[in-house]
């Protein structure tokens, strides 16, 4: 029987009574749980009532989730199957082992799509990449990566990098260190990427590190997006949807998030096409919109089809991009304000190449920076105790037993910690809670290969990410003109919490002070 639009009054009275009376009962059930966990010091496995399952558990630990989910696949041993109520089709098996890891995502891979729950959850994105299974996955896949393994664009990306480091974020640090001003670095970070991915994308620059720091609507509408899309990983389904269905709480954020993503989108596709038509030489651009574009006028589409295609692709490049960087750099440069070691090992490996100089401040070109061997080793470090995508999700097609001997089946969604596996002894060793970046340098200097289903940062398997020698790329220019030029000091009181959102962004911010080194100026 098919859905009505609009429907009907009854089913909203329907869906209206079942989400106030499921909203009650998880109040009633968060004030129990609440009452019980403050008078523990330690978060340990959730009870798994009848009917409700763990849900009021997962409740009562929102607050402090990466740690709590840490400390129970310690526990357990690195897997947990966390039920939630009766017919809610909210069963997970929640998994920090690298033996799973490999399983699922390598040896046994067409077992474990994305699934439709999943593009359902992550629904902004589209039929995009990150969405896509099967056929759609594949070719979508060949395509990027054809594309973003170009020596065009590798050094398109490599330019940008450098550029925006040069003209837009060293100026501004130099600025807030003559002021003495607090600035929030995840912010600037943000910023940085955002101009940095849209230029790549789109091939223009948005110019959100100018003088005054423009008010980024676009940006916000993300970070609303994404903090949604985490809640809709732990309520029933059933609460979400209905939810959106009645336009209240954090779908309420969503749905308007959406309108502006849309737009920005649009207008800037539209604005893309506009130029791409004129254009006046045959040169080529280097931007991946305009190489999709150039594809796409060989293919023949529907229109419709086409702005679909083009808004999705953009969708899934910009949150690829911008989130996940800016929160790689801005958890990099907290644990160096912690570890001043670590910060001044890798200002002695800079002072052994050049610096090309733009008045007295310092940038760096990609090809050297590739040479350094401890700045690659510090950001692998710092991507293994905060990987920007904490979580992964996945589905199951069909019964199976996993190493471990627990079987899944087609009812469960797996879900991985990245964040409570990087802090298992069993897979990092006693220091695991350490930052320390000589973990990843081999007895010969060297940089230390370690397998992607233990090191997750970058997924693993056939997904492995396409664009993690572009991160990598647009780290190290941002880390090695920072800390070569400026001091950055973590306000005193700081605390930094991550979030809760699908990106693991700082939840207060980064608040620090930056101070010029000395024979630094511009």
């Amino acid at each position: 029987m098919g859905l009505s639009w609009p429907p009907s009054l009854p089913s909203i009275l329907t869906w209206y009574t079942f989400f106030v009376l499921s909203f009650f009962l998880f109040c009633f059930l968060y004030r129990c749980c609440w009452r019980q966990t403050n008078n523990e010091k330690l978060p340990s496995v959730p009870v798994n009532w009848p009917v409700i399952g763990m849900l009021p558990g997962i409740a009562a630990n929102l607050h402090h989730f990466h740690d709590w989910l840490t400390a129970i696949l310690r526990e357990t041993g690195g897997d947990i199957f966390v039920p939630g109520p009766w017919l809610s089709g909210m069963a997970f098996f929640v998994t920090a082992d690298p033996a799973t890891v490999q399983h699922v995502f390598t040896a046994n891979f067409a077992n474990y799509p994305k699934g439709e729950e999943f593009a359902e959850i992550f629904d902004v994105l589209g039929g995009g990449i990150f969405n896509a299974d099967g056929e759609s996955w594949r070719a979508q896949r060949g395509r990027a990566q054809l594309l973003m393994a170009h020596q065009r664009f590798r050094s398109f990306v490599a330019r940008c990098s450098r550029e925006k480091v040069e003209s837009g974020l060293l100026p501004l640090l130099g600025r807030a260190a003559d002021a003495e001003d607090c600035i929030d670095l995840q912010d600037v970070f943000l910023r940085l990427t955002f101009d940095t991915t849209t230029r790549l994308v789109f091939g223009v620059d948005p110019g959100c590190l100018s003088a005054g720091l423009p008010t980024v609507p676009f940006a916000k509408a993300m970070d609303d997006a994404m903090a949604a899309l985490f809640l809709r990983h732990t309520v029933p389904a059933a609460w979400w949807k209905a939810m959106r269905l009645l336009g209240v709480g954090p779908e309420k954020k969503l749905a308007a998030a959406c309108v502006v993503i849309d737009r920005f989108i649009a207008k800037t596709v539209a604005e893309k096409k506009k130029a791409h038509e004129k254009r006046e030489s045959d040169e080529q651009e280097s931007d991946l919109l305009s190489a999709y574009m150039e594809e796409k006028e060989h293919d023949s589409p529907s229109a419709s089809d086409d702005e679909r295609f083009l808004r999705d692709t953009a969708m899934n490049f910009m949150l690829a991009g911008r989130d996940t960087t800016g929160s790689g750099l801005s958890w990099f440069f907290w644990l160096l304000s912690k570890n001043p070691r670590v910060e001044e090992k890798i200002l002695q490996e800079l002072n052994t190449i050049s610096a090309p100089r733009k008045g007295e401040l310092a940038v760096f070109d990609s090809e050297e920076l590739g040479k350094l061997v401890y700045l690659h080793a510090a950001l692998c470090e710092s991507l293994r105790l905060f990987p920007p995508v904490h979580l992964e999700h996945k589905g199951v097609l069909e019964r199976d037993i996993l190493p471990s001997g627990i079987e899944v089946n087609p009812s469960m969604k797996i879900l991985v910690s990245m964040y409570a596996m990087a802090r298992r002894e069993e897979v990092w060793g006693k220091d695991c809670m350490e930052f320390r970046p000589e973990r990843w340098i081999s007895e010969e200097g060297k940089v230390r290969y370690e397998p992607s289903y233990k090191f997750l940062s970058f997924n693993s398997g056939p997904r492995t990410c396409l664009g993690k020698d572009m991160a990598f790329t647009q780290m190290k220019a941002v880390a090695a003109a920072v800390v070569y030029n400026f001091r950055v000091e973590a306000v005193e009181g700081f605390v930094a919490e991550p979030n809760l959102s699908i990106i693991l962004h700082m939840k207060n911010g980064l608040m620090v002070r930056v101070k010029r080194r000395r024979g630094s100026g511009y």
